[in-house]
């Protein structure tokens, strides 16, 4: 058995040969899961634009499915899904103009682990060190930069505290315990 040539696209694997290769290459089957694969990291300006121009798949309003799927050349989105895509392409487009918001996410993550840190050992060293730094953000900041907020199944440690705050429960000498 000779050696095997493995299509990232296709997710198939076949005999390595320039026939077998070609064939293959200039095959519709790898043209469409090639453009399929490239299709998930279009701009969604770029997706907006495409579906703009595009009219309703009347099969697919009809019955929900299409026989063509992704290749069918009329558009598959419904009026609220491109509603959503136009206010997520101007959002992106308001948050590379506004200068205030460029202001606002500047602040890194990586400024804010360094700030975290410093909170973090002023608290577990003897005194109560605060410098003038944090005294002056810290009614401003909301603890996590809005970078973490967007993660799905943040670790709890990085999650925002409820609004009234943790609660916490102290056992006593005696086994009692206490909520407050």
């Amino acid at each position: 058995m000779g050696k095997r040539y493995y299509c990232d696209y296709c997710d198939r694997s076949f005999q390595d040969n320039m026939h077998n290769r070609k064939k293959h290459l200039n095959g519709v089957q790898h043209h469409r899961s090639k453009k399929a694969w490239f299709d998930h990291f279009r701009d969604s300006a770029a997706i907006l634009y495409d579906e703009q121009i595009k009219k309703p798949c009347r099969k697919f309003l009809q019955k929900g499915i299409c026989d063509f799927g992704p290749n069918c050349r009329f558009s598959h989105m419904s009026e609220q899904e491109l509603f959503n895509l136009k206010r997520h392409v101007e959002d992106v487009k308001r948050q590379r103009e506004d200068p205030l918001d460029r202001l606002m996410s500047g602040r890194s993550v990586e400024q804010w682990l360094i700030r975290r840190e410093k909170k973090k050992s002023a608290l577990t060293s003897k005194g109560d060190l605060k410098n003038k730094d944090d005294i002056e953000e810290a009614p401003t900041e909301s603890d996590v930069p809005h970078q973490f907020l967007s993660v799905p199944d943040l670790p709890p440690s990085l999650m925002p505290p409820p609004p009234g705050g943790w609660k916490a429960k102290v056992n006593n000498e005696w086994g009692e315990t206490f909520s407050f």
